[in-house]
């Protein structure tokens, strides 16, 4: 979730990245029977989708102001295009502004964000249902349903307090993002001033302990480099990236460095590479041709990237849909996942990579992190 906050604005900015595709000169992606075979075959299993902040914003958090069983063109998610991209299971992002932190309201408006999908849960219990483990995944898979987890954004919504964090994780709440766009006391973003020495306070290292021994997966999305090696070096569990792109490919604060992909890999941690524009493509670029979006082919070039350098298994998908205000042609929403399929077949990746690509690495590390929390609880008891 990028740090915009003003509805108009957003609504401004996405129109036209829906509208991409339709632009004169502007091909996407076919895609091939071959393709959809293998893309539906394997788990889509998505890092990141701000759908719950968009129906706090422009929905009244109300599925009957904004019934997304019919279609939504005003936003990346529908429950239609969720089935034509091939959808199996999502991280939904319960954000809340970074704002909150200082207002001292993090935790009620996270709760009220966790509601919405909670009560999307209940109201399309057809299509949807809550997950708790990587296994519970595989259930709700094979009985034709989107297996939902949720995600916080920022630690400023435990409140700097283990009880809030371990009652986040009883709601349903499988990963935490360390921050958002700012600083924390215990914990540094990659778009603010540091806050610590290490990049993790001894507070912030007890919370990354405590997410190990619950289960709940580390995000080091948004977190500065300093919190993410901190990080690496103590957790006893994969991380993930829920959302963050490749920085040799575009040297971006929010992306990730080569360093820090190799330590990744030693922690067997995955990068869900992110689809905004302005993470996938140069930002002075973007700055000076207000037209480019990127195309799919650069989301699969730091995929590709990632894969170069942090290998096969630690490397998947989070496209930040309804998150961010600029999409690459060819991935303006929710239903166009297959085109990277086919994109990665076009480049010679064979059906067992591709599918741990969308799915299967994060399905690897949610039950690594199972298996460290059981044996983490059995010798620290809560």
């Amino acid at each position: 979730m990028l740090n915009i906050h003003l509805t108009s604005l957003f609504a401004l900015l996405i129109v036209p990245a829906l509208a991409s595709a339709q632009l004169p000169g502007r091909q996407v992606q076919s895609v091939s029977q071959q393709a959809l075979d293998i893309h539906h075959s394997g788990i889509l299993f998505d890092g990141h989708n701000d759908l719950p902040w968009q129906m706090k914003t422009k929905g009244q958090s109300s599925f009957d102001v904004f019934d997304i069983s019919k279609p939504r063109p005003e936003l990346h998610t529908d429950i239609a295009r969720l089935r034509t991209g091939g959808v199996k299971a999502q991280f939904w992002s319960v954000y809340v502004s970074a704002d909150t932190d200082m207002a001292g309201d993090a935790l009620l408006q996270t709760m009220e964000q966790i509601d919405v999908v909670h009560r999307m849960v209940r109201r399309y219990p057809e299509t949807f249902e809550l997950a708790d483990t990587a296994d519970d995944i595989e259930r709700i898979v094979k009985a034709g349903k989107i297996a939902s987890m949720l995600g916080i954004e920022g630690g400023y919504s435990i409140q700097e307090s283990l009880p809030i964090l371990r009652r986040l994780y009883g709601q349903g709440c499988r990963y935490m993002t360390l921050t958002h766009s700012k600083s924390l006391a215990w914990a540094d973003s990659a778009t603010d001033h540091p806050r610590t020495k290490n990049g993790l306070s001894p507070f912030g290292e007890e919370v990354i302990r405590e997410m190990n021994r619950i289960g709940m997966l580390i995000d080091l999305s948004h977190v500065s480099v300093a919190t993410m090696k901190r990080s690496l070096e103590i957790s006893k569990a994969p991380v993930i990236f829920s959302h963050s792109s490749a920085r040799a490919i575009n040297d971006h604060a929010r992306n990730v460095n080569d360093e820090v992909l190799r330590l990744t890999t030693k922690n067997g941690g995955v990068v869900m590479v992110n689809f905004y524009s302005g993470f996938i493509t140069s930002t002075e670029q973007l700055r000076n041709d207000s037209k480019d979006l990127g195309k799919l082919s650069d989301v699969v070039d730091h995929i590709e990237h990632v894969i170069k350098v942090a290998g096969i298994d630690h490397v998947g998908i989070g496209s930040d849909y309804d998150g961010v205000p600029r999409l690459p042609v060819g991935l303006e929403d929710v239903s166009t996942y297959p085109r990277i399929t086919q994109e990665l077949l076009n480049r010679g990746h064979q059906r067992q990579a591709i599918h741990k690509i969308l799915g299967g690495n994060v399905m690897r590390v949610l039950r690594e992190a199972e298996k460290v929390a059981a044996r983490q609880r059995k010798a620290r008891p809560e």
